[in-house]
């Protein structure tokens, strides 16, 4: 007869989130094995979760990490049906230590936690998966930094940024701008091309509507294209008004500074 007590009972049901006799068939049929028993949830709860894969989960929660010796950054999303389980004690730590773990090893470290995404799968009874998952390696002379805007106790937008020619502080405030003026695209050029010429063929019939002089559309239309830029979907970064002084566009600001790139995750983007 397996050897346990009530206390091993308790102790298996609060680490795997199993229910009481779950937990003490568990280690009934794995001779009282603590880790033999859990494994054995974990499986027969993967049965159940297998059911709950094709669940939307758009919610979630990000984390970032920088590694070690401060070259490289990363930034991870994990996946949940609701915001509730995402700001569980168990979610938040396990989205910390995938960024970590990515931070200072590369991309391929997350899938490692593949046994911890499955735990969290049974313990919270939702459909939990890896998301977007981004590292940045900088070199010599760059500058990297990481913001996250916490709600409701999980990170909810996280924003990694690499600078040339500029210090720590004006990279963070840029991660901030970042985080809320949720650029898409870092310049111009970047916008599809197809984009750029409908919007430059709506601006110059909306000018001659509007009866302008025929020497003045190609002036005005540059213009109304200049605004565009700043608010099409997303925006262009270096277009913005900064965050701290918009009087000046994020390029003014930065002035020598030159952004090498960017990313962002916002939680139900």
């Amino acid at each position: 007869m397996a050897d346990f007590t009530a206390k091993d009972v308790k102790s298996l049901r609060d680490s795997t989130g199993a229910g009481m006799m779950d937990a003490k068939r568990a280690l009934t049929e794995n001779d009282g094995d603590f880790d033999r028993a859990a494994r054995w949830l974990r499986e027969r709860g993967l049965g159940k979760a297998a059911e709950r894969a094709g669940n939307t989960n758009s919610e979630g929660a990000v984390g970032v990490a920088v590694s070690a010796d401060g070259r490289s950054a990363a930034l991870v999303e994990l996946k949940s049906e609701t915001d509730f389980g995402a700001k569980s004690p168990q979610f938040v730590e396990l989205v910390g230590r995938l960024a970590e773990r990515v931070a200072e090893a590369g991309e391929g470290a997350a899938a490692e936690e593949g046994d911890a995404i499955d735990d969290l799968k049974v313990t919270l009874k939702e459909n939990v998966e890896l998301g977007r998952v981004v590292r940045f390696t900088a070199p010599e002379g760059h500058v990297l930094d990481t913001y996250l805007h916490v709600q409701n106790d999980r990170g909810v937008n996280a924003v990694l940024v690499e600078l040339a020619g500029a210090d720590q502080e004006l990279a963070h405030d840029l991660a901030v701008h970042i985080a809320f003026g949720r650029p898409q695209f870092l310049r111009r050029e970047e916008v599809p091309a197809e984009a750029v010429a409908a919007e430059r063929a709506a601006a110059e019939a909306q000018t001659r509507l509007e009866g302008k002089p025929e020497p003045a559309i190609a002036k005005i239309v540059e213009g109304k294209l200049a605004g565009w830029y700043k608010r099409v979907p997303g925006g262009v970064l270096l277009e913005q008004p900064y965050a701290k002084d918009d009087k000046k566009s994020v390029s003014q600001h930065l002035g020598s500074a030159q952004v090498v790139r960017f990313a962002q995750v916002v939680i139900g983007d």
